[in-house]
């Protein structure tokens, strides 16, 4: 019986059970209002996390002399496999959905989101300076883990990592650590901003897309479809999206990485909208299916491995350096967002998703406003904010 019971659970937490069932727990989990507040999606992250912190205390059990593993290196390796596929997923539905608009909408508040991108990055990596000059017993290496960590910056974390000088363990520990408040604090941000302000989003949503009507041409000459469902399209931007992504520029060994590049992909493919006669015009459902299950991914691929190191080298006063490296670049995107800039309230949000590097407030953006027109001022300012934070981290591990 004992030997049967371990082969049934042998079988039953197998990799892809592990996933499924984190995505199933977790929408339940994202699905609880309270006071008209919700997760959402990022209930999905919350329970893959908890899930990382169980698996640090029992990676393993054992049944009738079989071990059966929760967490190992080759299990960690699968949900780095399933946070890339997830991270490309998303953003390049993002860029194909903002595509068709992106570089025809070029006006005065192009120069407001590259702008907000770099201030943004700017005042956490100054947090981030800051507490180390205060607490002389944190290392730049924790210092620019809680920093990608509060910003959710996956590539600013492997740039981290990257340099010569960081203490790969401390990086990884301190992103580990500023994750979870670095999603909820971003997603909590975009749906309690309009409830404080009171805020008519049906009134802003229509104001907002009046004033982003842009006609769009359609594709000249005959076009063949590949296939009913837009893969083929959609498969090609995140080719090209890599391919963008892998180019290094020399002395800095700086590249945009596969979010970035396929971000970038997805705008081109989402603008010409075809490759010689070949249509690549994708449903909006299609978009739509594949952003989420991309966010969702994302969430499982990167919340347990983050679990796992939250536990590590924890301290109290490390997340709370996390929370304001989350919570103070965001509040003062705002508000020069809002007073400087002049931005409406969807531009400004969604701005701030794109500055704060944040796939899933993006996600809940879209659903809080319920129009994904907002991912247009997220990937204006993304690609700037992602340079800045790849570079903001070598520079504090180089130079502290």
């Amino acid at each position: 019986m004992t030997a049967y019971l371990a082969g049934v659970c042998s079988s039953a937490l197998s990799f892809i059970f592990i996933v499924f069932a984190i995505g199933t727990i977790g929408y339940l989990v994202g699905g609880i209002k309270v006071k008209g507040i919700e997760l959402g999606t990022a209930g999905v992250l919350l329970v893959a996390l908890l899930y990382g912190i169980l698996t640090h205390y029992i990676p393993s059990f054992t049944i009738s002399e079989k071990e059966i593993f929760l967490f190992n290196a080759k299990i960690k390796g699968n949900f780095g496999i399933v946070s890339n596929i997830g991270t490309a997923l998303f953003v390049t539905a993002v860029g194909l959905i903002a595509g068709p608009k992106f570089f025809r909408s070029f006006n005065r508040n192009t120069l407001s989101y590259i702008l907000l991108g770099v201030i943004i990055i700017a005042i956490g990596g100054g947090t981030a300076v800051l507490f180390t000059v205060l607490d002389k017993n944190m290392s730049s290496s924790m210092a620019v883990g809680l920093l990608t960590g509060g910003l959710t910056s996956t590539p600013g974390f492997s740039a981290g990592k990257e340099c010569v000088q960081a203490i790969e363990e401390d990086v990884t520990a301190g992103y580990g650590i500023a994750y979870l408040y670095g999603v909820l604090g971003v997603v909590l941000f975009v749906q309690l901003v309009p409830k404080l302000l009171k805020i008519n989003m049906a009134d802003e949503v229509k104001n907002f897309q009046a004033a982003n009507q842009i006609k769009i041409p359609s594709p000249k000459g005959k076009l063949t479809s590949m296939d009913p469902f837009g893969f083929f399209a959609f498969f090609l931007a995140v080719a090209l999206g890599c391919l963008i992504g892998a180019i290094k520029i020399p002395g800095i060994n700086f590249s945009l990485g596969n979010s970035g590049g396929c971000l970038i992909g997805g705008l081109i493919i989402g603008h010409f909208a075809h490759l010689g006669g070949i249509d690549c015009r994708i449903k909006k459902e299609t978009l739509n299916f594949m952003r989420e299950l991309g966010l969702v991914l994302f969430l499982i691929g990167a919340g347990v491995p983050g679990g796992v190191n939250f536990i590590d080298k924890f301290r109290w006063s490390y997340f709370l350096y996390g929370a304001v490296m989350t919570t103070v670049p965001m509040v003062v995107g705002y508000i020069f967002a809002r007073y400087v800039f002049k931005l409406s309230i969807l531009n400004n949000l969604g701005s701030i998703t794109g500055g704060m590097t944040s796939t899933p407030a993006l996600g809940t953006l879209i659903a809080t406003a319920g129009t994904d027109e907002v991912s247009a001022a997220y990937a204006a300012t993304y690609p700037f904010a992602l340079v800045s934070i790849v570079l903001t981290a070598k520079i504090v591990i180089m130079f502290l």
